[in-house]
């Protein structure tokens, strides 16, 4: 059912692969800093939601289509990223406490369903996601044995791994804004975690 000796190769593959900085980790740190571990969780929650679509996709075989056909998901992926620099421009711009005021609270952008979007946008509408699952994934998957075992259990290993990271990403973001705001530099953080979310749309944009 399940080929022991690929999947002792892919999990520190991968756990190497999740470690990285890259756009959803970004994105971890700088909620983090922001509005804490608690609240982002909801983006990680939609940020696995978004990378368990893109690998039951891509061995499904839609990634091969729209890598060979990027206008597809073109329009998506600027929007998702124009999405990601507004909430970046509002952070940046806010003068307030640390944790966000009652009136940030009521906005969209930070309830559990917005925030839930920014991770699943993050996910799914970044193409270098596509192109690198494309790559990584078949090599692991033998093609002599049953596929939903072995797709079901590289999908956990996947969520799990960018689960921990994201957490250590956004443990990090924690303890940086504990640091700043000792410090009483409260606008800086804004600033910092703002100009972190306008890179993160930035780079959704241009990947």
């Amino acid at each position: 059912m399940i080929d022991y000796t690929l999947l002792s190769l892919f999990i520190p593959t991968f756990l190497f692969v999740a470690a990285t900085p890259g756009l959803c980790m970004t994105l971890a740190l700088t909620l983090g800093m922001t509005i804490g571990i608690k609240r982002t969780l909801w983006m990680m929650w939609g940020e696995l939601l978004g990378v368990a679509t893109v690998t039951i996709l891509t061995v499904a075989g839609v990634a091969s289509l729209m890598l060979k056909h990027p206008d597809v998901f073109q329009w998506f992926k600027y929007a998702g990223a124009a999405y990601l620099i507004y909430v970046g421009i509002q952070q940046w711009r806010s003068r307030g406490r640390l944790k966000l005021d009652e009136s940030c609270e009521k906005q969209s952008d930070f309830t559990p369903l917005g925030l839930a979007v920014q991770g699943y946008i993050a996910a799914v509408a970044n193409p270098k996601g596509w192109a690198f699952f494309v790559s990584l994934l078949p090599p692991f998957i033998n093609p002599d044995l049953p596929m939903v075992p072995q797709l079901s259990i590289l999908i956990t290993i996947i969520l799990m791994s960018e689960f921990l990271f994201m957490m250590i990403y956004a443990s990090g973001g924690k303890a940086l804004s504990r640091l700043l705001k000792h410090s009483e530099n409260v606008r800086l953080i804004n600033r910092i975690s703002g100009s972190l979310m306008i890179g993160v749309g930035c780079w959704l944009a241009l990947g």
